[in-house]
């Protein structure tokens, strides 16, 4: 079941993926639960993940510690949302 905020979450989370990677507003909003991420959009590059998570935190009021950030949390634009969700105040 998805958290009442999910569409909020998810516009977020797009928000975020345009400003902070310089997508154009056609391209964020392209963006499917299945679209890849890491590994597959050349501007998601490590160093760029640190500055992306950042910015998704203090925007979500959200923490994410180090040892949750993994492959699988950023393979596609959907575990990224699904993430944020799960970490989302309730």
């Amino acid at each position: 079941m998805l958290p009442d905020d999910y569409d909020q979450i998810d516009s977020t989370v797009r928000a975020t993926l345009r400003d902070v990677l310089g997508l154009s507003e056609a391209r964020a909003a392209e963006l499917r639960a299945e679209t890849p991420l890491f590994g597959a959009m050349p501007e998601l590059d490590s160093m760029a993940v640190a500055g992306l998570l950042t910015e998704i935190e203090e925007r979500l009021g959200i923490l994410i510690e180090d040892d949750e950030v993994d492959g699988e949390m950023l393979e596609t634009y959907g575990s990224l949302v699904r993430f944020a969700a799960a970490k989302a105040p309730r």
